[in-house]
């Protein structure tokens, strides 16, 4: 392997050529079935048609221009949106951090706009909301932020799905202009919390003029058996930040926002030379129309609760599972022991998946699975977690 690369990523032995549908092939023909989808990004799966038509369509006709001229993508993107979210405004980036960050500026301007000059941003033990200097500092995982210090004031930290947490910070802390958490955790190992959890967290917000900000960069764009994840709940934030599922791999993030929220970023504010350029909002125009038109994210609810099920019976006996959780096909199978070493196994097996918190097997398949490739990932993954138990 060259070593022109910067050592950031502990890659696989193993590169891809080609895909179709939740399929993938390397480089010696071999095929894997691939229940991670570029974590949570490829929701359609590998070269859907209509992806790859938007592509080639807006690559023949125009890429960029940039946000000093009108982008009419960009504004019929944004329509569909903030339609579907019952949201009002959208920026565009072009990463799921990037949308992070617009929301934190965007909570930071609401602060001072507000009188209060040093905003702070109650977010969560266990999050992960991304690797730049802002993000990385909301994150709640002592690893991203080693060796990056001195990290961004501004930002107090509670534990995930504990209201009481964020009450006594309200209490004692009069610079607090936001709340910043994701509906379920992705990195975090999949915590689903509980019911009251968003309701209380919008309760909170209106009884102290805070912005309520969900970080649905994982589970929105349907991952999650609804378009986005806080529909489960009879809550709308304030702020909401989308990116992987929203491109199906091409690289796009957005902050949308609603209200009061919503008027915070004006002009020479904030910006992004690609962001939501036409090629982009093309293709991500195609993802949501796929997504309402062919009903997946019913259908990713539907696959979730089969996986589920199918997992409650072939590993009823394995001692060593502590919990399966899940929501639509965002999917965790908590063990008692470290099981890292399960993706290499499961690699070697024709299956890609993932190791969270370093106990936690996370399954988030393409959204256009088949009942039969549902089965198959259930199947070898108790197989293989059975196995590694007994080892």
């Amino acid at each position: 392997m060259s070593d022109t690369l910067m050592n950031t990523y502990g890659r696989l032995p193993v590169a891809f050529e080609k895909g179709e549908g939740a399929r993938l092939w390397d480089s010696e023909g071999k095929e894997y079935l691939d229940a991670l989808s570029g974590i949570a990004v490829c929701g359609l799966g590998h070269a859907h048609p209509a992806v790859t038509q938007a592509l080639c369509e807006q690559a023949g006709k125009l890429v960029h221009t940039s946000n000093l001229y009108g982008i009419p993508n960009q504004q019929a993107l944004a329509d569909r949106l903030t339609s579907l979210s019952g949201m009002d405004r959208v920026f565009f980036s072009n990463s799921g951090a990037e949308a992070n960050e617009a929301a934190i500026k965007l909570a930071r301007l609401y602060g001072h706009n507000k009188g209060i000059t040093n905003p702070t941003i109650i977010v969560t033990n266990g999050s992960f909301h991304g690797r730049t200097m802002a993000t990385l500092t909301a994150t709640g995982n002592r690893k991203v932020q080693a060796g990056f210090e001195p990290l961004v004031q501004g930002f107090a930290r509670v534990d995930y799905n504990d209201l009481d947490g964020i009450r006594n910070v309200a209490s004692n802390n009069h610079n607090v202009v936001a709340v910043m958490v994701e509906p379920v955790t992705g990195e975090g190992g999949i915590a689903i919390p509980d019911e009251d959890y968003l309701t209380g967290i919008r309760e909170i917000c209106d009884e102290h003029g805070w912005l309520m900000m969900l970080d649905e960069i994982q589970t929105g764009m349907g991952r999650t058996g609804e378009m986005f994840a806080f529909q489960h709940s009879n809550v709308i934030p304030d702020v909401m930040t989308l990116a992987k599922g929203l491109g199906n791999g091409v690289p796009i993030g957005a902050c949308v926002a609603r209200g009061d929220a919503a008027e915070v970023l004006q002009p020479g504010k904030h910006g992004s030379t690609f962001g939501g350029n036409p090629l982009v909002c093309a293709v991500a125009l195609a993802v949501v129309n796929t997504l309402e038109q062919d009903k997946l994210v019913a259908r990713a609810a539907e696959l979730g609760q089969r996986m589920l099920d199918g997992f409650s019976v072939r590993l009823a006996d394995v001692d060593a599972v502590n919990e399966f959780r899940g929501q639509g096909l965002m999917l965790g199978i908590e063990l008692d022991r470290p099981c890292g070493e399960l993706v290499g196994t499961a690699l070697e097996q024709g299956l890609l998946i993932n190791v969270t918190a370093d106990s936690v097997v996370r399954l988030l398949p393409p959204l256009i699975l088949s009942d039969q490739q549902a089965d198959t990932i259930v199947e070898k993954v108790s197989d293989l977690i059975r196995e590694f138990v007994t080892a």
